[in-house]
């Protein structure tokens, strides 16, 4: 979830000359609970980082909208299981703080997970 107010400790630690729209995510991608993690990290404007597809990925974010919310308390979601890969999103995006977690458990958290499949870089 993101934060409606930029956290200057987050925008500090994305290192020097970091502006007030510096965006370094850490992107963190389990294909099963029992499954190494996969970690990348990732900057945009320029995309950068050792994600795969650093230029997919800064799309596909500034392409969502809100891509780091949640999915409102309350939202009818159908129970329609897509698999169990899960992902963690952490660090800076357009100077603000991002801790945001993925799944694809039902409808609702699937076509989050889709509208970012880049950044996560497994079937949608």
């Amino acid at each position: 979830m993101r934060s409606a107010t930029p956290d200057p400790q987050s925008a500090a630690a994305a290192g020097p000359g970091a502006g007030a729209a510096a965006s370094r995510l850490r992107v963190t991608v389990r294909e099963s609970p029992d499954s190494d993690p996969t970690t990348w990290m990732l900057s945009c404007d320029p995309p950068g980082g050792d994600h795969p597809d650093p230029a997919a990925a800064c799309a596909a974010l500034a392409a969502a909208d809100r891509p780091f919310d949640p999915v409102p308390p309350g939202t009818m979601c159908a129970q329609i299981y897509s698999g169990p890969q899960t992902a963690t999103v952490h660090g800076t995006w357009q100077g603000r703080p991002v801790h945001a977690t993925y799944s694809r458990v039902d409808a609702c958290e699937t076509a989050r997970w889709a509208a970012l499949a880049p950044l996560f870089r497994t079937p949608r």
